[in-house]
């Protein structure tokens, strides 16, 4: 068998003596040919809770270092003083959760590599959000993403806005939360629902303390985390397969290579164009106006870290995306000959990565641990970023417009308490989360359903002055209604396999092979995901519901703005008064260094009073503070 020099180094995996075929696990049967896998070994159980309780320990430490600064800028904001490598991390680990661990493996097992296309995706996202979006909220001063709604349009629509973000978050979380747990469970044998009730518990430890410092520094070492899991994963069976080039042939022959598919058909489930057109809307929808992420790069100290940080996130997608695609290439070349789904050893795709650990993996004490950890980190990142996002609209959109003469105590107190009740809610959403099928997918569209129209309202915002708020309230609800009708028609009645394109796989060359009740079958091919269809289907099932789900979002933009533009002119959008410049998109905005600049007029605009200057520390949001901290005074008096 062909060595490779740098899996030598690794001591993980060990050959046996005076020869270089790898020692398999201690096992029943092969690995790659079914049957029962090791079970959790005690140095699992110690590397998994060292993990967690590590991450508690970040947000105590923070608590303590930060006892002083306690101000409300400081808890939800970090103090507006954090650099851009720390906080492109935490943005790629907040959304890269477990159920990216999960998912992305399974999905380019049953579906190919054609997942990795949304690195085009995560470019033009990058580009969109840190030239257009990124300015804009650094020069209105904002804290909660959906101030600028109530700034261009009105109050109601701002409120509207919030509760769609509310519901959508909460709703996606519980799918966080609940997903990996389902599957770790099932592999693991560890309790679901202890699992799920500790999981938010550390992240309510943590966000309660900690704030937004214990959050990003926390994601910091959960990236790694979750990138060490996948490596582990590569690495091991690379040893098994004979290399890296193996794996890869076998991916061509099975046909999982076959990314680059230029049909122009909108019902196809991914294609190139429904990838990056479709793709990049729905990730401009996550990483512009997602009050988890926005929160985030305007905790960086200057314009200039926070445009960074996007772009070294992009780095960080593309990073994670890229490995978690070629452990699900790695999954099908050790189980091309025997699919655990088919043969019964597993119940869902999303079941089959923690299966392929325990396979590969689970003679090695702690390494099936470190990818539990892996898993649960990325949950951790996404929960506690959340938890945090959650409690930061709720103050700036609902209490402090109606409540105004609060102490900086209270105010400590109110964020505190709204973590806990926040954690609270998005475990008990983990049951309804669990409903909706496929992590990965279920995930996306979430997004696709709400945010899409959502970022139809900002772009009509930003880019349109005729948009009155009117158009912008009716084009908001027409455009929900529609993307919510075929989203939700398509979970109820889901595309057929001619669309999904679920690719083959076989059980030829399992051990035991067996249906789900244990009984022994005869080894046959099938679809490596297998679809339930109802019974009934009605005539919109094959065209309407059966839109790719990654169009949502774009297709929520599209009737947005539409409807937006259409009913604002009618209702008079044209014959608005002049309003203030700063609602909108600016020439300079684009320049990404103030000296590619030349104009008189782009310099004089960098002279106003909320100077944006790449170098400048963010002065933002002091206006809540200080009128804090002038009620405390004048209690004192």
């Amino acid at each position: 068998m062909k060595s490779f020099s740098w899996l030598s180094l690794i001591d993980l995996f060990p050959y046996s003596a005076g020869s270089r075929k790898p020692i398999l696990p201690r096992r029943l049967t092969m690995v790659g040919t079914g049957g029962p896998v090791p079970t959790f070994s005690v140095w699992d159980y110690v590397v998994f809770a060292a993990i967690i309780v590590g991450a508690a320990a970040i947000g105590l430490f923070q608590a303590i270092r930060g006892r002083k600064e306690t101000s409300s800028a400081e808890f939800l904001l970090g103090g507006r003083q954090m650099t851009a490598v720390p906080v492109a991390m935490s943005l790629t680990a907040s959304f890269m959760s477990g159920i990216t661990v999960i998912g992305t493996p399974g999905e380019a097992y049953g579906y190919g590599a054609a997942f990795w296309l949304f690195g085009f995706s995560y470019a033009i996202m990058s580009v969109i959000t840190a030239e257009l979006f990124v300015p804009l909220f650094y020069r209105l001063e904002i804290t909660s993403a959906y101030e600028y709604l109530e700034l261009r349009f009105n109050r109601v629509i701002r409120l509207i806005g919030t509760s769609m973000y509310i519901v959508q978050t909460a709703l996606y979380t519980g799918l966080v939360i609940y997903a990996p747990a389902l599957a770790l469970n099932q592999i693991t044998g560890l309790d679901l629902w202890g699992v799920l009730v500790a999981t938010g518990a550390v992240c309510i430890v943590y966000c309660t303390l900690g704030g937004l410092k214990a959050v990003i520094w926390t994601d910091v070492l959960q990236m790694v985390i979750m990138l060490a899991g996948f490596v582990a994963v590569i690495a091991r069976g690379a040893v098994l397969q004979g290399g890296l080039t193996r794996i890869w042939e076998d991916a061509g022959e099975g046909g999982r290579l076959k990314a680059f598919d230029f049909d122009p058909d909108p019902l196809k489930r991914h294609t190139f164009w429904s990838i990056v057109i479709g793709g990049s809307i729905m990730w401009v929808s996550i990483y512009s106006i997602n009050q988890s992420q926005v929160q985030r790069y305007i905790s960086c100290k200057t314009l200039g870290h926070a445009k960074m940080a996007l772009y070294v996130n992009m780095v960080g997608l593309w990073t994670t995306v890229s490995l978690a695609v070629f452990s699900g290439l790695t999954m099908y070349s050790i189980y091309k000959n025997c699919d655990p789904l088919t043969n019964g050893d597993v119940k869902t795709s999303d079941q089959l990565l923690p299966y392929l650990v325990m396979d590969i993996l689970g003679a090695y004490p702690g390494i099936p641990g470190l990818f539990v950890a892996a898993a649960y980190s990325g949950t951790l990142s996404t929960v506690s970023s959340s938890i945090n996002a959650l409690v930061a609209v709720t103050v700036e959109d609902f209490i402090f417009p109606v409540k105004k003469d609060l102490t900086q105590k209270q105010v400590s107190w109110m964020n505190m308490g709204l973590s806990v009740f926040f954690g609270g809610v998005c475990i008990g959403m983990a049951g309804v989360a669990s409903a909706m099928g496929s992590v990965l997918q279920a995930a996306l569209s979430i997004f696709g359903m709400i945010s899409g129209p959502l970022l139809g309202l900002y772009f009509l915002g930003i880019l349109f002055r005729t948009t009155n708020p009117t158009g912008g309230l009716v084009g908001l609800i027409v455009g929900l209604a529609l993307t919510l009708w075929v989203g939700i028609g398509a979970q109820l009645y889901p595309p057929t396999p001619n669309k999904t394109l679920p690719l083959p796989v076989t059980t030829v060359g399992c051990n035991n092979t067996m249906d789900l009740n244990n009984t022994t079958a005869t080894p046959w091919t099938s679809s490596a995901i297998p679809t339930t269809q109802p019974d009934f289907r009605p005539p919109l099932a094959d065209t309407w519901y059966s839109l790719s789900y990654v169009y949502f979002s774009l297709f929520g933009v599209l009737i947005t703005v539409g409807t937006g533009l259409l009913v604002s002119i009618i209702t008079g959008g044209c014959k608005q008064e002049k309003m203030n410049s700063d609602l909108f998109v600016r020439r300079a905005d684009l320049i990404c260094f103030r000296g590619c600049s030349k104009s008189k007029e782009s310099r004089e605009m960098e002279k106003a009073p909320t100077d944006l200057h790449m170098g400048v520390d963010n002065k933002a949001f002091t206006e809540t503070d200080m009128t804090i901290k002038e009620s405390e005074i004048s209690t004192k008096l």
